[in-house]
């Protein structure tokens, strides 16, 4: 069953050619046939929404567990697809980069706005680098941290950013600090049909020295007993989405994300937040890492650093920044880190490569 097109304009642009919603099976062939990987990607997913089905099947990122398949509804999509719309304020004609992958859901759901917003849609092959037509003003994009850091000098040509898929280092939130665009950290997940919240990174108010996540509209949050965020969306969700996110919650619509419950390090009866540690290393280590912990037999846990190198020399300044507790017990090197299909760490997968 297709979804209830709510407000939906009969027609968006798609790499320069305007298409109306009756083309769509016509152009979801031609790509798959004729189009690169990453535009065969596109054209399948076209099918998969054109199709007699109320929903799509969507696989998770595989970052913190085995990667599966969930059933999004469409009308889910189509949803959050307006609620973004509303809350960036997308008209129809905007002009919308799109350089993700579109067999995820971040890149799935730019798609679906753009069809659902009348938007128009440039498509380019997604990288770490993204090879852009820096003539070109946009209205809205997208980006992995990554891809971020390797676009903001030239990021004065789009009006509004958004990021996920990731953590945003203070280095990359430094390098936008004096851009004009508003530039929007997100956060979400499979589950949530994309972002459900957001946080300013850049231009923010004077009164502003701290920007926390703030929901988009009709969302509801709350936390469990093991401070783990839950989400209340009924437009996206029939059921009460139960998170592994630990958050503090300042208000009924803005929440500070602490770091993942799978994560947490019981060390000596100290809880300590990889995240949070990692944040305060970004600009200090110029390599891939990231914060674990390993059994010990006297604080159970110990706090463990893994980085991607040949040496694991490190001078004393590097944990200045650090509490007493924070600063790991035992440096670990890795030659490469094991990544899941979507480019992100996989911290278990890689610490487990190590021991075995």
């Amino acid at each position: 069953m297709m979804p209830n097109y709510r407000n939906v304009h009969n027609k968006f642009k798609l790499d320069n050619v305007s298409y109306k919603h009756e083309d769509l099976m016509e152009v979801a062939y031609s790509y798959v046939k004729e189009g690169l990987p990453f535009q065969q990607e596109l054209g399948n997913f076209l099918l998969d929404w054109l199709d007699d089905y109320d929903y799509v099947e969507v696989q998770t990122s595989g970052s913190t567990g085995k990667p599966k398949k969930l059933k999004i509804k469409k009308q889910a999509m189509v949803n959050s697809a307006l609620a973004t719309g509303d809350f960036f304020n997308l008209k129809p004609g905007y002009k919308v980069l799109h350089c993700l992958p579109s067999n995820f859901i971040a890149g799935k759901m730019t798609i679906v706005r753009a069809i659902i917003l009348g938007l128009e849609l440039d498509m380019v092959q997604p990288s770490a680098f993204p090879r852009i037509d820096y003539e070109k003003d946009y209205d809205f994009c997208a980006f992995t941290p990554m891809q971020l850091k390797n676009f903001a000098k030239d990021i004065e040509s789009i009006k509004a950013v958004i990021v996920g898929g990731g953590m945003v280092s203070k280095h990359i939130v430094d390098l936008i600090q004096d851009k004009k665009p508003m530039v929007y950290e997100t956060y979400g997940m499979t589950e949530t049909v994309s972002h459900i919240a957001v946080r300013k990174l850049n231009n923010l108010e004077s009164t502003e020295k701290v920007s926390y996540f703030k929901t988009l509209p009709n969302i509801t949050i709350s936390t469990d007993d093991r401070d783990c965020l839950v989400i209340e969306a009924p437009a996206i969700s029939d059921e009460t989405i139960v998170t592994n996110d630990i958050v503090k919650i300042h208000s009924e619509d803005s929440f500070e994300w602490l770091g993942r419950y799978d994560n947490v390090v019981n060390s000596g009866g100290i809880k300590l937040y990889p995240e949070q540690i990692e944040r305060k290393l970004q600009n200090k280590i110029q390599t891939d890492f990231f914060i674990t912990s390993k059994p010990d037999d006297t604080l159970g846990e110990k706090l463990v650093l893994v980085i991607q190198s040949d040496s694991n020399k490190l001078e004393p300044a590097v944990f200045e920044d650090l509490g007493k507790y924070e600063k790991p017990k035992e440096i670990i090197n890795v030659p490469k880190f094991v990544e899941t299909s979507s480019g992100k760490i996989h911290r278990q997968r890689t610490l487990d490569s190590v021991n075995s």
